[in-house]
Parts: structure tokens; sequence; C-alpha cells
């Protein structure tokens, strides 16, 4: 009599079945679509309403029968506009560069830099994003007042230029460069300056895009302080001209048309600007 072995039986577990990516992404698509419509209406209608005849029924009414751009060519030929335009171009463009200027170097400081209480003085800086801005108002408007600053773009400009958050973004950015680099620089020779200059302006370029567009925008779309600084009509931005019109009884399309002029340079500003966005995310991601 042989016996003979035999093998165990064993179960053939099958893979499970990979579910399609296509049927659990159409949700999301919609989803996407669907704000992005949301997102996207106001701004439509206000360009609509911009292009419409003056007297003639518009959105959100009716579709109106013909467009043109005769509201925004009046607006355009008007002193008023213009002068709050430059206005704000230059209270914007200035903040920017002076802001980004001295973030960046303080940012420097603060990351590669050893000296007595850098920390505590770091976090004390940091704290005052803690405290509103309608607080330190008044008394930032009495000081402007008494060294002569009303109605002068330095008062305009100069107590915007200190910026907690610009700098410790540009802390925590230069921090994690490698310090290699700035001491083969030392052994070079190189001054403070030249360091500055040659190596953590070109390293920190996504970073000072990325916060320039956001200075930038800060300060096109300021209203407060512009309104308690610039009391003529002469030193007006955008913002306060814009409301202004309104308390003025302007028609609904010349308020649209303005909204429309004043929302462009922000969208030419950021199409510029996009690629170095998506590289400061990417390389904040990557660290």
């Amino acid at each position: 009599m042989t016996l003979t072995a035999t093998r165990p039986a064993t179960a053939v577990v099958k893979p499970p079945v990979k579910a399609r990516r296509g049927s659990f992404r159409w949700p999301l698509w919609v989803l996407l679509a669907l704000v992005s419509v949301i997102t996207v209406s106001p701004f439509f209608m206000m360009f609509v309403v911009a292009l419409s005849p003056p007297g003639e029924p518009t959105l959100p009414v009716q579709w109106p029968e013909s467009l043109s751009l005769d509201t925004i060519a009046d607006l355009l030929s008007s002193s008023g506009f213009a002068g709050w335009t430059v206005n704000t171009v230059i209270y914007a463009l200035v903040s920017v560069v002076i802001t980004l200027l001295t973030a960046s170097m303080a940012g420097y400081a603060f990351a590669k830099k050893r000296f007595p209480g850098r920390d505590t003085m770091m976090w004390a800086f940091l704290a005052t994003l803690m405290v509103p801005s309608q607080a330190t108002l008044i008394p930032m408007f009495v000081l402007i007042s008494n060294l002569g600053g009303v109605d002068t773009f330095w008062g305009l400009i100069v107590p915007t230029l200190a910026n907690s958050q610009a700098v410790f973004l540009m802390r925590q950015f230069i921090r994690d460069l490698p310090d290699e680099l700035f001491e083969a620089a030392k052994v070079d020779g190189a001054s403070e300056w030249r360091v500055y200059w040659q190596i953590v302006l070109p390293l920190t370029r996504p970073i000072l895009a990325t916060l320039g567009v956001f200075v930038f925008l800060w300060h096109w779309n300021d209203f407060l302080w512009p309104l308690v600084m610039a009391q003529s009509d002469e030193m007006r931005t955008l913002t306060v001209g814009l409301a202004s019109m309104r308390t003025e009884g302007s028609s609904l399309a010349v308020l649209m048309a303005s909204a429309t002029l004043s929302v462009l340079p922000c969208l030419l500003v950021f199409a510029l600007l996009q690629r170095y966005l998506v590289n400061s995310i990417t390389m904040t991601g990557l660290k």
C-alpha cells in the first residue's frame, strides 16, 4: 500500500477590480465648473453693464440690445479718474518696491545673522499682527498730521511700509537656504551688500514675486488709510474716488466702467507673475 502526499488546497485570491478613475472625477469636475461660474458671474455682469449704453436696460434685468465703449472712453478722458489712477499706481508700486527691499533685508538678518535678542525681536514684531489696523489709525493720523504728511504721497506711503507678515515670510524662506553659500561668499571676500544683492535676492525671486502680488493688491484695494490721508480730490486713490462717485449719484454704467478699469491692472499683474507664484508653491513643497 503506497501513500501519496496531497497538497492542501489553496484559495485563489483574485485581485480587486480597479475602479475607473473617470467615474469618480466627473462629480469633482461638475463642482469645480459650478464654483467657477459662480465666481466669474459677478465680473461678467460688471463687464456687460460697463459696456451697456447709458439709459438702456441691462443686466440683471435683461440683456442689453447693444454694447458700446462710450462710457469707458468718457471715463478715461476725464481728468479726475486719470488722476486717481496715477495716484493709485504711485501708491502701489512705490510701496511694493520699498516693502520688498526692507522685508528681504530684515528677513535675511533674522534668518542668517546671530545677534542678541534676535528671536525676541522677531516675536515682538510678529505680535503686531494681532493689533487691528483700526486701533492704530487715529494715533498714526495724529503723528503724520503733526509732521505735515496729510495730502502728501509720503504720508500716504510711509506708514504702510512696515509689513511684519512680509518679513516673516522672507525669514522662513531665507532660513531654508544652505549656509554654505553664504560662508563661501564670505571666504571669497564678499561684503554684506554683495551677499544680499547677488545671493539673497536671486534665490528669493519666487517669494519676492509672490509677496509683490500680495502687497500690490493690498495697496491697490486699500480704502481706509487713503480715505483718511487724501483729503483733497487731487490726492484720492481709485477706491476713494469710486466711493465718491457713488455718493455723487453717478449712473450704474459709469460705476461699473470705473470698477472694470480698476480691476484690469490687478488681472495684468497676476497674469505676469503667475509663473513665479507656481514656482514659489513648488519650492515650498520641496523644502
